[in-house]
């Protein structure tokens, strides 16, 4: 629970303060859908709740990762005795997969309980390689409606992977919108090896505050932010100390990338294009529990055709993996995690000291504040 003074000084956006363990009622990916094998569980923890996947005949259907009767995790020893059934180590409950229906308890085959109690189940959806759950008690929106423009596009391809990372999802999510962080990727080695540049940060225009950002609050969509501080703004390429120059972008080239950045609820990022003319970056801050998340950072492209597809596959895994999203995307990890400690205890939401540029960042958490579907609690849990 977040201390009740902190939350009568950050008013403004109190919703997403509230929000540790993020949002509920939202579709969030689990996992690559390659992650989860046919007939062979796997267990994950999403907004604070465990979660046990199996692929039954090619569907994917998700539990709650906890025997009703003693509460132990059914992921502590899996035994599945059907392909359908997952049975309690420990006393032998016995639930479907489908429903979550106990269905049997082979210690006392007579037993009053069997076939009136369920697991809690969770809606399940895969799209563009990746696994969906659905976090919450609602009928689920589409899927749409909770990722970026564009993902679900039918010529669109994704590749990706998936990083657990020791600091608040809040951290991710204002981590990658952040308009002037780009300055801990100047030395990247992507940038020279890319033919691109990228400023150190951006200065943004006085007098057009008001142009900074773009709300979107979607009602047969999604809903969410475009930081327009680069048209708006003029970027950084020298940086100085009392006047004096102290460091320098890389000029790597003249390729135009990131024209369009924006955050959507609950929580993932669209830049448009990078890191080439070519791709698109989709990234989601998936919260773990309250000190760590799930990173999912994927890179879409526009194909014709399945020989498009099969290159695009061997170019992702041979040069945009490891110079983008680990050449560029790592600094990124250890940013949010050398935050994680001061907004630990929430304090860091009172004490924090933003600046201009951040209007994109204050635009988001207000937004995310009015429009979220619901705040996830330990109640929920």
């Amino acid at each position: 629970m977040v201390n009740e003074d902190v939350l009568k000084r950050t008013k403004q956006w109190r919703g997403y303060v509230e929000a540790k363990l993020g949002f509920r009622n939202h579709w969030y990916p689990a996992f690559f859908a390659d992650e989860v094998k046919e007939g062979e569980p796997v267990k994950t923890k999403l907004l604070g709740e465990n979660l046990l996947l199996n692929r039954i005949d090619g569907q994917v259907f998700a539990i709650k990762d906890q025997c009703l009767h003693r509460g132990v995790p059914l992921s502590k020893k899996l035994e599945c005795y059907t392909k359908d059934t997952i049975t309690c180590w420990y006393h032998a409950w016995t639930y479907q997969w489908k429903d979550g229906l106990l269905c049997d308890i082979m210690t006392d085959p007579s037993s009053q309980m069997i076939g009136k109690h369920k697991l809690k189940t969770y809606k399940v959806e895969e799209a563009k390689g990746l696994v969906f759950i659905f976090m919450g008690d609602i009928d689920p929106p589409p899927l749409s409606h909770d990722v970026a423009p564009n993902f679900l596009d039918d010529d669109m391809v994704i590749r990706g992977i998936k990083t657990e990372v020791n600091s608040n999802w809040r951290m991710g999510v204002e981590n990658g919108f952040d308009s002037t962080h780009v300055f801990i990727h100047k030395d990247s080695p992507m940038m020279p090896e890319n033919k691109t540049v990228v400023p150190l940060g951006f200065s943004p225009n006085r007098g057009e505050e008001n142009e900074m950002v773009t709300v979107v609050k979607g009602e047969d969509g999604p809903t969410g932010v475009f930081d327009n501080i680069g048209a708006h703004s003029r970027p950084i390429l020298e940086g100085t100390i009392k006047g004096e120059p102290v460091v320098h972008s890389v000029m790597g080239g003249d390729k135009r990338i990131a024209l369009q950045i924006s955050i959507w609820l609950p929580g993932t990022l669209k830049v448009d294009p990078f890191p080439d003319p070519s791709l698109i970056q989709f990234e989601w801050y998936v919260p773990r529990d309250e000190t760590s998340h799930w990173y999912f950072r994927t890179l879409g492209r526009r194909v014709e055709n399945a020989a498009e597809e099969t290159a695009y596959d061997k170019e992702f895994h041979e040069h945009w993996k490891p110079l983008s999203l680990h050449g560029f995307n790592d600094d990124d990890i250890w940013a949010r995690e050398a935050m994680q400690t001061f907004y630990e205890d929430d304090w860091g939401w009172v004490k924090e000291q933003l600046f201009e540029a951040d209007s994109n960042i204050v635009a988001w958490r207000k937004l995310a504040s009015e429009m979220n579907r619901g705040i996830q609690k330990k109640e929920n849990l």
